[in-house]
């Protein structure tokens, strides 16, 4: 089920009320229970098949996992920082910021899972980016990875926006399932989103795709999904984090090997979560967008960095340490494959 963002803050305290019920508790070695977040969105496709397909579970065998849907990366952001999860898929933005505000100390990517799936959906009558002008723009939440990207787009246009409205361009911060229903009744203009809002948009709302963001990225390739792991958790618990990562890595092989099987066990994964499948045209559009990697990118993330602060939504950092691909390697290492890259910023 869906957290409501609102919800979030009352969800935390009775959480840290209840520490002594934690999986992560203070002893190091294997935990009973591993806590990880994700999306029910297709970037998430991952996380979605690896609780589907059972994956997770039978790499961590006697560990429980109980997984949480949130709707936006800051609000598993927020559920990470204050110990009611031990991991979550979340998008680059969000990782980055919660490293630099806490110079280090919150998180670590161990992983990355998927690239690509995000673009700017805008209404007909739309048909380049001078058209844009005094349009209002819907990103999934204020500072996660595509309304930061909406932001640095509209920048290198030449527009101006605001974090609390406004501005040449009005961007506003709206549930992806509200983006649908507000573009379809014409009040707002577009939306930047993941797949498969980005599919539905286009097929449910008569839109069409202004920028594809993969246009803004070297060779096309830009993470919109990476697995990340509290710090102190990763640094107690290592078996555990290894058990996690053989279950991703799992996963990550099973999408690439079964792509003809892989939109009916999302799909599957999807109506267990919200009640209610995907349409089978939507699905097929949205995972052509997508590839699935256990790489990271490490290399895009000072980029990814660098838009964030410029939109005022980040503060400039180090991050140097983000990145700890280690355990990642060894299991990659052990079936013989290529090893991922930290690009510098962190242990490989």
């Amino acid at each position: 089920m869906r957290v409501p963002i609102s919800a979030v803050g009352v969800t935390l305290a009775v959480t840290l009320l209840l520490s002594g019920c934690s999986g992560a508790a203070s002893a190091t070695g294997p935990v009973q229970e591993i806590r990880l977040g994700y999306f029910d969105n297709l970037t998430h496709a991952p996380a979605l098949v690896g609780i589907e397909q059972g994956f997770f579970a039978d790499a961590l065998g006697e560990t429980t996992l109980t997984a949480q849907a949130f709707g936006a990366g800051p609000a598993a952001i927020e559920a990470l920082s204050a110990g009611a999860i031990d991991a979550a898929y979340v998008g680059p933005s969000p990782a980055i910021n919660t490293f630099v505000q806490s110079k280090g100390q919150s998180a670590v990517i161990v992983a990355g899972a998927t690239i690509g799936g995000a673009a700017l959906v805008v209404r007909d009558g739309i048909d380049s980016p001078a058209d844009l002008a005094g349009t209002t723009l819907a990103s999934p939440q204020l500072g996660n990875t595509q309304d930061i990207a909406l932001r640095s787009w509209l920048e290198d246009e030449g527009y101006e926006t605001s974090t609390t409205g406004g501005g040449d361009v009005t961007v506003t911060p709206t549930d992806n399932a509200r983006a649908l229903t507000l573009l379809q009744s014409g009040q707002i203009d577009g939306a930047w989103l993941p797949e498969p809002w980005v599919s539905r948009l286009v097929l449910e709302a008569d839109a069409h795709v202004l920028v594809e963001e993969s246009s803004r990225w070297p060779k096309g390739e830009f993470p919109t999904t990476v697995l990340l792991v509290g710090a102190d958790f990763n640094r107690d618990h290592p078996e555990t984090v290894r058990a996690l990562l053989e279950g991703h890595t799992a996963s990550i092989a099973w999408l690439n090997e079964h792509q003809a099987e892989a939109a009916g066990v999302i799909n599957a994964k999807l109506t267990a979560d919200t009640g209610k499948p995907l349409a089978d045209a939507v699905i097929e559009r949205a995972l052509v967008g997508l590839h699935f990697t256990n790489d990271p990118l490490a290399g895009t993330f000072p980029v990814s960095l660098k838009r964030a602060v410029s939109a005022g939504l980040a503060k400039d950092g180090d991050l140097n340490g983000l990145f700890d691909l280690t355990q990642l390697n060894g299991i990659l290492a052990a079936a013989q494959g290529a090893p991922v890259s930290a690009a510098g910023l962190g242990t490989e």
